[in-house]
């Protein structure tokens, strides 16, 4: 039998006190055991709270002057997972995708469209001139001398586009904001990324070019202008859908024009140049006349 004692209350030494007034800490390995499954997946979608707070930080954080390399090593931080993605979304563009959503807004820079920009400057001037030989290779008359001009017309080309058309879009986004206050507006940073991952397709074509037929000529420029079109539809579109839309329809059709004109006037210039009329030999003859042959 138990005596009274024994069935008294006995506090025990080693039981946690947890008050009531504060709430109970869960450990934050606990916490994240808790959440769903399928939870993560858009927290990294969508972004977290501790990202939110994050990106204001960062947002808060003086800039450094212009003048400092440090300002434009901004422009250039990006890896070459990124570089090659970006590049893979501009040649194979997914339907209904928007380009600047996709890949460009989390991080845009200037490394790719620089390097894309250069790869195709020399490919465009040494694809020309190896063209040109091939056409007059084993033409009597004909001596293969080096277009070395054909280097910087091209550089002033591709980055006078790839910066001017950006700049100018850029402003007209801009002024069309000031009107229309829902339409989608991007950074001029973000358009001059977008315009230098969609001249990459132009790099294999411009190679390919070197093939001395036109019909194979036209149709990749088709092929190309129908891929890399398609990356500035898709993203430009959304920014002007909601403007009147005679301005909308103008503005694409004025990008696509220009992106067409580009393509098509290097393949006139430096690949369909005409040909130059070769001043014919002068031969003396055995009875002191000269005699000037002509050649067809």
């Amino acid at each position: 039998m138990a005596t009274a004692d024994d069935l008294k209350f006995q506090a025990n030494p080693d039981a946690t006190t947890i008050s009531i007034d504060e709430p109970v800490e869960i450990p934050k390995n606990q916490h994240s055991r808790l959440q769903e499954p399928g939870r993560e997946e858009d927290d990294e979608l969508l972004g977290t709270d501790d990202s939110d707070k994050t990106e204001l930080l960062a947002g808060q954080k003086k800039s450094a002057p212009f003048w400092t390399f440090e300002y434009y090593q901004t422009f250039f931080d990006v890896d070459t997972y990124q570089v090659l993605d970006r590049i893979k979304g501009s040649v194979f563009p997914v339907p209904g995708k928007n380009f600047v959503r996709l890949y460009i807004r989390s991080n845009p820079d200037l490394y790719g469209p620089f390097w894309i920009c250069a790869t195709l400057v020399f490919t465009i001037a040494v694809s020309g001139n190896l063209s040109n030989f091939f056409i007059h290779l084993g033409k009597p008359t004909y001596h293969y001398v080096p277009e070395f001009r054909k280097v910087s017309i091209a550089a002033t080309t591709i980055y006078a586009y790839a910066w001017l058309v950006p700049l100018a879009l850029w402003g007209f986004l801009m002024w069309r904001n000031s009107k229309v206050m829902n339409i989608v507006s991007y950074s001029f940073l973000e358009i001059v990324c977008v315009y230098g991952y969609s001249l990459f397709i132009y790099i294999p074509t411009a190679i390919l070019w070197i093939i001395p037929q036109k019909v194979v000529r036209w149709v990749l420029v088709v092929f190309s202008l129908c891929l890399s079109g398609s990356v500035l539809v898709m993203t430009f579109w959304p920014a002007v859908r909601d403007d009147n839309r005679r301005i909308a329809v103008a503005t694409v059709a004025t990008i696509l024009l220009l992106h067409a004109l580009l393509a098509v006037g290097c393949l006139a210039y430096f690949f369909d140049a005409p040909e130059l009329d070769i001043p014919a030999p002068i031969t003396p003859a055995h009875n002191g006349t000269t005699v000037i042959t002509k050649s067809h």
